[in-house]
This record gives structure tokens, sequence and C-alpha cells, in this order.
């Protein structure tokens, strides 16, 4: 079993943007903002949301003086495949200590394996989806499904969200768009050249059993919105990615969200996002410690968010600069 990380968080405004060309020594700590967990990636530090001034995809760096790790912010959906100019990533890849990744699928553990299988039993059961719909809706969704060629008894769940991320995750696969894009070809190069690589796992068995006390009435608006991203199509997927290989930051950030925030209304969500965020942190700092330079690929919106990657590293005081300053 897998899930997609995408979660996000949402603040209050920061500034201070001076202090980001500080020397290392005379920075001073930026305090963190605090989180909104009704949208956790939704408010951005803008000061960091810069046009990249190099060819090919924007880059920011984190220093501590005699460190450097470049973090490229990785679209969260693009299309399967697609191309980018990687010269700059291949100059940085060279004589690099290490590459931290996102993570992409997350394990189940031995003894959760027994609780996550039992609750997706449970999330099957009363199906087709359907028929549990008003006929308006119903209409949409049996016209959206078989446009992703899904037969009814490939939903058979009464359950709202549980249908909803399944319908996004057909419908990525049907209009070949992928999160594992550029991760999984960036980690191949890392490992071709033999540069050490940092990704993690996680158990997703209490976020199975999640899914099942979330809020009726919140599953329906995920739900919602995923049909109404399927009836939309892929166009706004497509250009934010273009924008992306582009360097233009604010074009990518355009992306669609729409699965990210039906798994923010998980209970437990918040918790589970917190946590990946600070093992990213918490990577990008043990890269730090020794000198030279590395790499590190974070989601888009969780690197610029508030809250999100580089607002607690410019919190615990270290240098962030952005493409623009390149």
């Amino acid at each position: 079993m897998s899930l997609r990380y995408g979660l996000g968080r949402a603040t209050l405004a920061l500034v201070l943007a001076a202090a980001l060309a500080a020397p290392a020594a005379a920075q001073v700590p930026i305090p963190l903002a605090r989180v909104d967990p009704n949208d956790p990636d939704g408010v951005l530090v803008e000061e960091l949301v810069v046009m990249g001034r190099l060819p090919g995809p924007a880059w920011w760096t984190v220093s501590d003086g005699d460190t450097t790790v470049y973090v490229l912010g990785a679209p969260s959906l693009a299309p399967k495949r697609m191309e980018w100019d990687r010269a700059l990533f291949e100059r940085r890849l060279e004589g690099a200590n290490l590459v931290v990744l996102p993570f992409q699928d997350v394990k189940v553990t031995v003894t959760g394996a027994l609780g996550a299988a039992f609750n997706f039993l449970r999330l099957r059961g009363g199906g087709p989806f359907e028929a549990t719909l008003e006929p308006d809706a119903k209409a949409r969704f049996v016209a959206a499904r078989e446009r992703l060629g899904q037969p009814a008894d490939h939903y058979p769940t009464r359950n709202p969200l549980a249908a909803g991320l399944r319908l996004s995750v057909d419908y990525r696969e049907r209009m070949s768009l992928t999160n594992s894009d550029p991760t999984k070809l960036i980690k191949l190069l890392a490992v071709k050249a033999k540069v050490p690589v940092s990704q993690k796992s996680y158990d997703i068995g209490p976020l199975m059993g999640a899914i099942l006390r979330t809020p009726p009435a919140a599953g329906r608006a995920c739900f919602d919105e995923v049909l109404a991203q399927v009836e939309a199509g892929p166009g706004v997927t497509q250009a934010a990615a273009r924008a992306w290989a582009q360097g233009d930051v604010r074009g990518a950030l355009g992306n669609e969200r729409t699965y990210e925030r039906c798994i923010a209304l998980v209970p437990g969500a918040q918790v589970f996002d917190a946590r990946v965020k600070a093992d990213q942190v918490a990577d990008i700092e043990k890269a730090l410690k020794t000198p030279g330079h590395a790499i590190a690929v974070v989601p888009l919106r969780p690197l610029l968010a508030q809250g999100g990657v580089l607002d607690q590293l410019r919190a615990k005081g270290f240098i962030v600069k952005t493409p623009g300053e390149e």
C-alpha cells in the first residue's frame, strides 16, 4: 500500500527578509509562524517565491558558512517523464556529499499491516459508491468514472473521502500525471553517480483507519472537489509543470492541490505532515554538518509555505537564499 506525500500548512505572514543576506554568525533567527491546520500549505512565505535567474527549475540554497545545501523545489504533480533542463542539477550532483529526497511510497509495518488491511476492507464495504449519491451528482460521477475507464464496482465504498481519494488516483493515472517525477529520475542519477541518497518511509496504518473517522461532510467536500478536478482535466497541472521547468516559481505554484487538501481532512494528518517536514529539516541540518555541498529535493509548497521547510530552517538561524540571488 502507498500514500503520496502532499500535506500542506498555512499561517500568519513572516517578515525580516533582509536577514536572509546576513552572515551566518550574525543571522537573527526568524520566529516560526503558527500553523493553521485547515489548509496546511495554503499561505506562502512571499519573499521566498522568486523567479529563477539560471536556466531550468528554480533552486534555493541553505548554508551555515562552510557547507551549502542546494534545494530544488519539486512539483507536487506533473506529467510523467516530463522534460526539464538538468544541466545545473548535474553540475551540482558532481562532488555532492548527499542527495536528500522526499518520501514516495509509504510502508505499512508488519505489526500495522493487519490493522491497515482490516480498515481497507471496511472502507470497501457497501458499494458501489454512486448508489449513495443524489441524481445530479450520480450522473456527474458516472460520466467521470466512465471517462477514466472504470466500472461502478471499482468504487465499492460508502465513504465519500475514500471514494474521492480513489477517484483522484484513477484520474492521475489515466491522465499520465505523477508526483514521483522528477524525484524518481534524480534518485536514479544520484545512484548512478554513486552519491549517497537519504529517503525516508513511514507507516500509514494509522491514517488508513483515520479515513473512517473523517466527518462525512468533510469527506463529501473532498469528493466534490475531486469530481470537479476530473471534469476540468489536466490543463492546470500541465501549465504549472511548464512553468516549473522554466524557473517560474509562482506559475508552478498554481498547480492543483485537490489530493493534498483531501488528505489534510483526515484526523491525524496534520501531525503526520509536521513529522515529515521536521524529518526533512533534520536531514538538511545533518547534511550541513559535512563541509562541501549537498542536494535536497522538497515538494514546492511544503518548501515555501509558512511553517514549511525553509521557514523552519530560517527560524533556526541558517542562511537561506532565493533563486533570484544566484
